[in-house]
């Protein structure tokens, strides 16, 4: 078993198990010339690759190259000269940065037989999307890297998962004061390095007025006008803000399910933030009382819980949604895979009920179950069809279902 022991403030360790992740990584490789892990700055990328390296029991043919490294620049001034003899695993750090790169790789991954195969880092760059998709069509694989999950750290420190978020410094600090001063930093450096090195021309503090009053929105309905009110700017203007984010995976956009039901439905999209250590620290809460105290508590339990069950179920995004009618009726979560249609309703609750929008969507929708995930201890029926699950509990009801 492959694993990740950090110490935290009291000596010991915490182990995080990310071998689930190494061994899709690696099958990945073994039908891909070119695999792509792409993920926000500081999730873990370079960790989870060092890793694929020793899982592949081949280290001394692994070839490693960090393009924020000055010295690995200088060694690919003829990047054709330098890949051309290279064997076994070549890995590329922040490949964003020489998008001109994927013509070169989309020409090594076509050779046969195949010396090299190449695992490629990114920091969610649309150019590093644009560029592999044009490129490297049929060549390569993504592979899209959250932060960690309660079943990575243990399920019993969900709380502390939840209050300070999936990047693994920021879960791992010894104290709450040192998780929330290495996510300010984060997002400062995010705003005023990273983006403009991807090329945004956008001002780092109109960013950052977009990104703290999309926090004020987590889990709401897109609303573009509102925003573009706020702004004194075009809705296209606000879209586009709000896709950069998404693309830099500090933003989510769930998309609204929509068929013949001969109903109104809602055709706007829920917006979130992908973790909730950020979207506390942009609403100023670096506690467990301080979020309880605040009234985006539910809604960040919610968006929280919702990313749990999607990392657990392996839903890719193309899967999931959320649906909503006029009438009142809503489903937070649809999961479409395949003719399985499988709809997760999120309360932060001991006592989840049944409610009249779950009937209707569970009828209108034609769903195989409900799960209502809550916030107790205990997993039980609630009616046919329709169950409480408890998200401290649901890893095994979970993977059942996946």
């Amino acid at each position: 078993m492959l694993e990740i022991a950090l110490l935290i403030a009291d000596n010991s360790s915490i182990v995080i198990q990310r071998d689930s992740r190494v061994r899709e990584i690696l099958r990945r490789l073994r039908e891909f010339p070119v695999v792509a892990i792409l993920g926000a700055r500081q999730v873990g990328k370079t960790t989870l690759a060092r890793q694929v390296i020793t899982a592949g029991r081949a280290p001394r043919t692994a070839a490693y190259y960090d393009l924020e490294n000055p010295e690995d620049l200088a060694r690919l001034e003829d990047p054709m000269l330098a890949f051309e003899p290279q064997r076994g695993l070549v890995v590329i750090d922040e490949v964003q940065r020489i998008p001109e790169l994927f013509p070169i790789l989309r020409v090594l991954a076509d050779r046969r037989p195949r010396p090299a195969r190449f695992l490629v880092l990114g920091s969610a760059s649309p150019a590093l999307l644009r560029q592999s998709s044009e490129s490297l069509a049929g060549r390569i694989s993504h592979y899209e890297l959250g932060g960690l999950s309660p079943s990575e750290v243990g399920w019993k420190r969900l709380n502390q998962l939840w209050i300070r978020g999936g990047f693994p410094i920021a879960y791992l600090a010894r104290t709450n004061r040192q998780s929330s001063e290495w996510r300010r930093e984060l997002i400062q450096t995010f705003l005023e390095r990273d983006l403009p090195q991807l090329g945004v021309t956008i001002p780092a503090t109109t960013l950052r007025r977009f990104w703290t009053m999309l926090a004020h929105y987590h889990g709401q309905i897109w609303n573009a006008s509102a925003f573009a009110s706020s702004f004194g700017v075009a809705d296209t203007t606000v879209r586009r803000y709000l896709d950069l984010l998404a693309s830099a995976f500090v933003a989510q956009i769930l998309l609204p399910w929509s068929e013949n039901l001969g109903k109104r439905q809602v055709k706007s999209p829920k917006v979130y933030l992908r973790d909730s250590g950020l979207l506390h620290t942009l609403l100023g809460l670096s506690t467990q009382r301080d979020v309880e105290g605040h009234p985006i508590c539910g809604a960040s339990w919610e968006g929280f819980a919702l990313n749990t069950v999607v990392h657990r179920l392996g839903a890719r995004p193309e899967e999931c949604f959320f649906w909503a009618t006029h009438a009142g009726a809503e489903l937070d979560l649809l999961v479409v895979r395949g003719r399985r249609r499988l709809g997760f309703e999120f309360k932060r609750t001991v006592a989840p009920r049944v409610t009249r929008s779950m009937r209707i969507a569970l009828e209108d929708l034609g769903l195989q179950r409900l799960d209502v995930i809550h916030a107790g201890d205990r997993t039980f029926p609630l009616s046919a069809r329709i169950r409480a699950v408890a998200l401290r509990r649901a890893d095994p009801d979970l993977t059942r279902l996946a």
